[in-house]
């Protein structure tokens, strides 16, 4: 059975439509010539009445009838002259005219003399790569036209590209990442250097597009981020990498600004760090604001290797558990922290075999900074003693599943000396400072997508969390309160997230309170009473009241103590005193206020 044909209308439907929208919009186009001058003088009455409307808007009402007065005589007198009427129309419509008028600047419509040498200079650079001997009709010839080959093209004020469209031929081999390095080094040089540039290949169309990046901001001092818990704040990047922002405060101005955010925990698929740059590139920055931002729902312990005292504003403080600059304290410390995470592990691990929620004191998180442990590494083989590194084995290898986050930080020329464990574990990373594209990709395990620099501020770099991009990154200042070159703003910034110094550092005293202070003295002038009814005779004194210091060094078996119960009534003038362990370095104790009813019991 033979099939009908569409019916003419359903067939060429399309068609007919597309016209009628073209005729359409030709009728439209045409009826907007013609009535251009109906339309200024539109517009321009419209501004005339605005401004008439202002000025006797800002007219004093004790002058508003002065200026009607005039307005009303000027009206009179126009219509009272001949042709009065008809020459105050003329000059009304000939007003509207004038401020009708389209004020926007026309643009050229092509580019100016210097901007076409540019491009015919970046043309016949590209001649090279981009054309071969066996193209019939190569897109790129020497003395060929650049119109053809640049599709779009913008220039800044300086006159230098700040956004570019190439087409290239398809035979070239834009799969091969040699091949888009020599084009991207290309264009950097003839685009102009010191700035980065971002160049994003569609293989699909044979399209190449260069656009310039603007710089990130460096003004954003450390604060309260709005995260989850779990979330930290690395920095900041470009808007167009990232699908979240974060309002800021800086100064009395608040902005959105795209973060880049680090997730850690137990679901967490990059749950540690590793921190790369130079000296002064801002690793010390980026790890202070990780640990102010962690101890708002964790535990720190801080291992300096550098020995330039950045973290000596944690010591002391509440969430704190200790800040090491030595060997010694860091091979003490990282032990800790293995057996502390091998705990966690046996705890979760009990807990769920018999179906129980987690213990409470495994699910605080427990952060570990290590910052330099290259140079621990020198010591120990100098001392020969065990690697620091080799301690963080089992917090890098077991910590997400008990809750134990590892950050490291060191220069970037020291990556080989690293343990296989750190950078095996470590997939969070973070390169900081000027660096190579070589440099980049052997940290980040993927290239940048941008060209890098060789001046940048500090703490600005790259990132790349796991197997993601590669994004662009600006540590928020986060600077040492306690350096001499700091300025107030980012001093007070860091001193109000610091938490409050519950614990006294080496040498330092904790402050007693009052209250505390003058129940402590009268449970001693109690306690001195009771010694003189109890004990008639002043000979004998209990040697199981000892002043503070004995008990210290008692505890420490540098004094022997022995509890006889009475002393001797009789002091032995030959006796001599007991040998007091030359390593043990023991403190004076804090001076004690005593009752001097309790002094003359003691002394008697």
């Amino acid at each position: 059975m033979a099939r009908r044909p569409l019916p003419r209308i359903l067939s060429n439907g399309g068609a007919q439509l597309a016209r009628s929208r073209e005729l359409a919009r030709t009728a439209a186009d045409s009826a907007t010539d013609v009535l251009q001058p109906l339309i200024t003088i539109a517009r321009g009455l419209r501004r005339l009445a605005a401004a008439a409307r202002r000025r006797w808007t800002e007219t004093p009402k004790d002058r508003r009838g002065a200026l009607l007065f005039l307005v009303a005589s000027v009206v009179l007198v126009v219509a009272l002259v001949p042709y009065g009427p008809l020459l105050a129309v003329i000059a009304l419509m000939a007003a509207a005219a004038w401020q009708g008028r389209d004020r926007a600047p026309s643009e050229p419509e092509g580019p100016d003399d210097s901007q076409t040498s540019r491009l015919e200079s970046l043309y016949e650079a590209l001649v090279p790569y981009f054309s071969l001997a066996e193209d019939p009709d190569p897109l790129y010839a020497h003395g060929g036209a650049w119109e053809k080959a640049f599709l779009a093209y913008e220039f800044d004020d300086t006159g230098r590209f700040a956004h570019l469209v190439i087409r290239y031929p398809a035979y070239f081999t834009d799969g091969e990442a040699e091949a888009r390095a020599r084009i991207e080094h290309l264009l950097t040089a003839k685009s102009g250097r010191g700035r980065e540039y971002q160049f994003t290949w569609d293989e699909e169309a044979n399209h190449l597009t260069v656009d310039v990046l603007a710089a990130l901001p460096t003004d954003i001092a450390a604060q309260r981020f709005v995260t989850a818990p779990g979330e930290t704040v690395l920095g900041f990047t470009d808007p167009t990498r990232v699908q979240r922002t974060l309002p800021l405060t800086h100064g009395e101005e608040r902005r959105d600004v795209p973060p880049v955010v680090w997730r850690t925990g137990i679901r967490s698929t990059e749950p540690h760090l590793l921190v790369l740059g130079q000296p002064g590139t801002g690793t010390s920055t980026l790890l202070r604001s990780v640990a102010l931002q962690a101890l708002h729902h964790g535990d720190l312990l801080v291992v300096d290797g550098g020995g330039t005292g950045d973290y000596a504003c944690l010591v002391g403080r509440d969430g704190v558990l200790a800040v090491e600059c030595g060997l010694t304290g860091a091979l003490t410390s990282l032990e800790w922290a293995a057996a502390e995470t091998e705990r966690r592990l046996i705890s979760v691990n009990r807990a769920r075999q018999e179906g129980r929620p987690t213990p409470d004191d495994t699910r605080r998180p427990l952060w570990v900074f290590v910052d330099r442990p290259s140079a621990f590494t020198h010591l120990a083989a100098a001392d020969g003693r065990k690697d620091p590194q080799s301690l963080l084995q089992v917090p890098l290898r077991h910590g997400r599943a008990a809750n134990v986050t590892v950050v490291v930080a060191d220069q970037l020329d020291a990556l080989d000396s690293l343990s296989d464990a750190v950078r095996q574990h470590t997939r969070a990373r973070a390169v900081l400072g000027p660096a190579t594209a070589d440099e980049l990709t052997t940290a980040l395990g993927a290239p940048a997508h941008t060209t890098p620099v060789d001046r940048v501020p500090p703490g600005r770099g790259y990132a790349r969390l796991g197997t993601g991009p590669v994004h662009r990154l600006q540590v928020p200042a986060t600077p040492d309160p306690y350096d001499d070159a700091t300025s107030d703003a980012h001093r007070q910034a860091v001193l109000d997230l610091l938490p409050p110094r519950t614990t006294p550092a080496d040498g330092e005293r904790a402050p007693i309170p009052a209250e505390a202070a003058a129940a402590e003295a009268q449970a001693a002038e109690a306690e001195g009473a009771e010694t003189e009814a109890a004990d008639p005779e002043p000979e004998t004194v209990s040697t199981k009241k000892k002043d503070p210091l004995a008990k210290t060094m008692a505890a420490t078996g540098t004094l022997t103590v022995t509890d006889t119960g009475t002393a001797p009534k009789e002091p032995v003038a030959d006796a001599e005193p007991t040998p007091v362990a030359a390593e043990t370095a023991v403190e004076p104790a804090p001076a004690e206020t005593v009752p001097a009813k309790a002094a003359a019991a003691e002394t008697s």
